[in-house]
């Protein structure tokens, strides 16, 4: 527990303190799953704070086990990558977004099968109101948040491979995040039955890719969740490089104008130092193992220099 980080660990201990409260309380006549599980937005039983609370909940060890099974796999490299703000806001916002699309799919259905014009609905054999019956569609599960660390896993690291049961080989990041997407879609499409809202996958699946195509193409939007470590190093590269061209600039005046004028000189060094910005600013969006190996080697030797 000690090599987690900080954020990735209190969800564990979260969740998993959640999920015993869930068994305890039980005995004592409370129910959490109905006062914290999110409820179908024109039910009687449901807040608004529900969309934060339904994703600590589970409803079995299976679900909670491999939820924080993978939390812990890939929210602790995640974490490490974005630090721990970033990591929760990009968490909670998954969730949040998993639940907000589990909502339209069950408006969907109650428009579809034109629940309100029925005063009783039977199901299972059982005669009940339109809103007892309605307060049954109810969500829980870190599945939706989870799913979207997955998706920030297999965009920041596409090609890293993974051993995962039952493949005898290992698979790149990207192409089981397509296999997972490809599930959900088909275990959506076939119909509900199995109890799980694959739609909710799906949707904290979306909600954490538009947050990360919107940081890429906006990468100072994210500064005021902090710097990570590798931000650190490389904004410290980039000002010993800026203060190494400060001192380069100053030994010019004191050399042989006719080498080189200093136009020339300026424009020369202008270039080189748009070019390593460049880089750095690709690092930022993309990862290292984004570089050209020309990429690479232009910074290793500006790092030499530095």
């Amino acid at each position: 527990m000690n090599n987690i980080p900080t954020m990735t660990k209190n969800l564990l201990v979260v969740n998993v303190l959640a999920f015993i409260a869930t068994f305890v309380l039980e005995r004592s006549g409370i129910d959490l799953t109905r006062l914290m599980g999110l409820h179908f937005f024109l039910a009687s039983e449901f807040h608004v704070y529900q969309f934060v609370t339904y994703m600590f909940l589970h409803g079995g060890f299976t679900h909670i086990l491999f939820n924080m099974f993978a939390l812990w796999m890939f929210g602790s490299v995640i974490e490490r990558v974005w630090g721990p703000k970033k990591f929760l806001f990009y968490y909670i916002c998954c969730g949040i977004g998993a639940g907000v699309t589990q909502e339209l799919v069950q408006y969907i259905t109650y428009s579809m099968e034109n629940i309100s014009a029925y005063q009783y609905v039977s199901a299972g054999g059982v005669q009940m109101t339109t809103d007892a019956y309605i307060n049954l569609w109810t969500t829980i599960g870190a599945s939706g948040a989870v799913y979207g660390i997955l998706l920030a896993f297999g965009m920041i690291f596409p090609n890293e491979r993974l051993f995962i049961i039952p493949f005898p080989f290992p698979i790149k990041a990207k192409w089981l995040i397509v296999g997972y997407i490809a599930i959900e879609l088909f275990s959506a499409m076939s119909g509900p039955g199995d109890g799980v809202a694959h739609m909710a996958h799906l949707g904290g699946m979306l909600f954490g890719f538009l947050m990360i195509k919107y940081w890429q193409k906006h990468p100072d939007s994210s500064s005021s969740f902090g710097r990570s470590r590798g931000q650190e190093f490389f904004d410290n590269l980039k000002r010993k490089y800026d203060a190494r061209q400060n001192q380069q600039n100053m030994k010019a005046e004191h050399t042989d104008p006719r080498r080189e004028t200093d136009e020339e000189y300026n424009t020369r060094q202008r270039k080189n130092q748009e070019e390593v910005d460049a880089i750095l600013d690709k690092i930022r969006k993309s990862g290292y193992d984004s570089l050209t190996q020309e990429e690479k080697k232009k910074l290793f030797d500006q790092s030499r220099k530095s």
